[in-house]
């Protein structure tokens, strides 16, 4: 598979609460991190999901409605002047969700879906395809192929962990350079990469005390970017309270690898 042109792409963060909880609070996180990543030279992706539709329970938090949410990552957008990005779990999102956003982000436990990778490719969007849990980044060529298929060159893949028996996740440390050579860029999960799942509470855990590990091992084997669910208060979100970084410890981190990042470019 040749590398396509993201490859060459400038260091870039994808951030904000794991789910659209209101306006006030996603303009807030927005404007953080926009600033940080101004200070530092990063390409700033603004992140939030629409809809959580892969909740464990049936009474966990799923959003406050599908066309509010959208219309507020539409407007975060514009008023910051930055990209933004959501993800879809069925194929008939795609073009409803393309009006709104900047990319299309593809959940891990949906990565082999075929029709939904098609989808999302038909959009001329950019695809953000994270790795299943469950596979090698050798297969993940796969996922690369279908949305390639479509003729939308803006694929990359994000790594995310693997699992590890029935409640944890272990990150590789050669993933990303493994990833790479699939040639599209290569993004971090900083924060999913930290959870522990299928707890039976029906809600995910996760230990935000790694995910500076987590960056640190990446950037230093060559990600492309990261992605980081952030919030000012974690314990008080309404989704993934117990993996997302607290707002004012991102800065520090960025800084960190941003430093690790230019001495290994020269």
């Amino acid at each position: 598979m040749q590398a396509n042109i993201l490859n060459r792409m400038k260091f870039t963060l994808i951030a904000g609460p794991c789910a659209i909880e209101d306006k006030e609070m996603a303009l807030h996180i927005g404007k953080t991190v926009k600033a940080i990543c101004d200070e530092l030279d990063i390409r700033y992706i603004f992140k939030g999901s629409y809809r959580k539709a892969n909740r464990s329970k049936l009474d966990s938090f799923t959003g406050i409605g599908d066309e509010n949410a959208l219309q507020i990552l539409k407007e975060v957008g514009e008023e910051l002047g930055v990209e933004t990005i959501t993800d879809i779990h069925e194929s008939h999102e795609a073009d409803l969700v393309a009006k709104y956003v900047d990319h299309i982000q593809i959940p891990a436990f949906l990565c082999r879906q075929t029709e939904l990778l098609l989808a999302a490719g038909k959009t001329g969007k950019g695809v953000n395809i994270k790795k299943g849990q469950f596979l090698s980044p050798e297969a993940m060529m796969f996922p690369v192929e279908k949305v390639l298929s479509t003729g939308n060159k803006n694929a990359w893949v994000c790594e995310r962990g693997t699992t590890f028996g029935y409640s944890d996740l272990i990150v590789d440390a050669t993933s990303i350079s493994r990833l790479k050579a699939h040639g599209v860029p290569v993004i971090m999960d900083c924060t999913h990469s930290v959870q522990k799942p299928n707890r039976t509470e029906g809600v995910t855990g996760g230990d935000p005390s790694l995910i500076e590990t987590i960056a640190l091992s990446a950037i230093a084997t060559g990600a492309d970017g990261f992605f980081i669910e952030t919030h000012p208060d974690p314990k008080s979100a309404k989704s993934d309270p117990h993996t997302m970084l607290q707002l004012d410890k991102l800065k520090p981190i960025l800084e960190k690898c941003m430093k690790i990042r230019n001495v290994l470019n020269g």
